[in-house]
């Protein structure tokens, strides 16, 4: 459980994980000349029983927010959940509809949202092979979120190497993962029907390289999605980007590279531009796109903490950009007002987010309010802080 934390039981079955001192904030980081960045913070309340709640995706459109996971019982049986909210601040949960053996186990692990409807992906590891079984989800007329049924291939079979993340734009929805073949998008109009792109040229691996894909974002042009390039007689892989009118048909887009260990793992919008956030070299770096193409921005913390360096989740919101990010020992917020040329530490609302297997923290923005949902692996906690004017 969070350290500095105590559970207070509200009525109606609320749970809420409150500082102990209440949103006293910690000390800043120790980065001379460098001002952090300071929210007010307030703990948020969600419905919940007695199982241990796991929190893995925020999703925000249209004055709607979204968060999606599950739920564990004692026993060690899971079941997916979400919750949807019209503030950030107070929330209710949806009915889940599972519809086969794997669903009514998984936990719903990506999600996105358009013109206020929800779409989300789900998953459970089982089988033979103990592959995960990785499942839709979208959000029916009446308000409940419902499994999508889906060949046993689209998302698995023997090609199968990863579904990552899902968003959501003018022109639909997009999920990215990957392939043996390399990067691969899964592409829809409505979320009940999803369709796998795979080898597709300039996506999918080639001679230049194995390329990884992990994130996406919705562009003026149709879509932007952005991972990284395992150079052939190379260990370390390079940042890439690739653009798409369609979903179909992509682009490679070519992004200046840095000695060491480098890739795109998330990508947002700000100031209608694209900036994208990853591991460069023994930093976390920025990169932007302002027409001319990519160029590389600013760089912050460290990536030498012991483990697995990754970004957890960038967010735009009123013109500044929030990134958490893991050295793979704990997550640490930052903030740019310069769409990434120069980066502050942000005042977490405790003082330890821990990182780790099953330890993760997601961020949500809308309507000048951002959230921070931190999942430690035994416990989970949200707080909300509305921007500066």
């Amino acid at each position: 459980m969070f350290p500095g934390l105590r559970m207070a039981a509200l009525s109606g079955g609320l749970v809420a994980l409150l500082l102990a001192d209440g949103c006293r904030e910690p000390a800043p980081a120790d980065l001379p000349g460098v001002a952090p960045v300071g929210l007010t913070w307030q703990p948020v309340a969600l419905p919940g029983g007695d199982d241990r709640l796991m929190l893995r995706d925020v999703a925000t459109c249209a004055g709607r927010w979204y968060l999606v996971g599950g739920a564990a019982a004692t026993d060690g049986t899971e079941r997916p959940l979400a919750w949807r909210s019209v503030d950030g601040r107070h929330w209710e949960p949806l009915v889940v509809r599972a519809a086969s053996f794997y669903g009514r186990q998984s936990v719903l692990y990506a999600a996105a949202c358009r013109d206020g409807r929800l779409a989300g992906l789900g998953s459970r590891v089982g089988g033979v092979h103990g592959n995960p079984r990785v499942a839709g989800w979208r959000q029916a007329a009446d308000g409940s979120l419902v499994e999508v049924p889906a060949g046993a291939e689209l998302y698995g079979g023997p090609n199968a190497a990863g579904v990552t993340r899902m968003t959501a734009g003018p022109a639909g929805w997009l999920t990215v993962g990957n392939r043996i073949s390399g990067a691969a998008v899964w592409v829809a109009t409505d979320p009940a029907r999803f369709e796998i792109v795979e080898s597709a040229r300039e996506l999918a691996s080639d001679a230049a390289g194995r390329t990884w894909v992990f994130d996406a974002t919705a562009s003026p042009g149709g879509w932007l999605a952005v991972g990284g390039v395992g150079r052939s007689g190379r260990v370390e892989r390079d940042s890439v980007a690739w653009a798409s009118p369609d979903g179909r048909t992509w682009r490679r887009q070519e992004v200046p590279a840095a000695a060491g260990y480098d890739e795109l793992q998330r990508v947002t919008t700000v100031a209608d531009r694209p900036v994208a956030v990853g591991p460069r070299g023994p930093a976390f770096g920025a990169w932007r796109d302002d027409g001319a193409g990519w160029s590389a921005a600013g760089e912050f913390d460290s990536t030498q903490g012991g483990g697995v360096a990754t970004v957890s989740d960038l967010v735009a919101l009123d013109g500044r950009l929030y990134v958490a990010v893991s050295d793979g020992t704990a997550h640490r917020l930052w903030a740019s007002d310069d769409r990434g040329d120069s980066w502050r530490p942000v005042l977490a609302p405790t003082p330890v987010l821990p990182a780790g297997a099953g330890r993760m923290v997601t961020l949500g923005a809308q309507d000048h309010r951002l959230l921070v949902v931190v999942d430690d692996g035994a416990g989970v906690a949200i707080w909300s802080a509305v921007s500066p004017a």
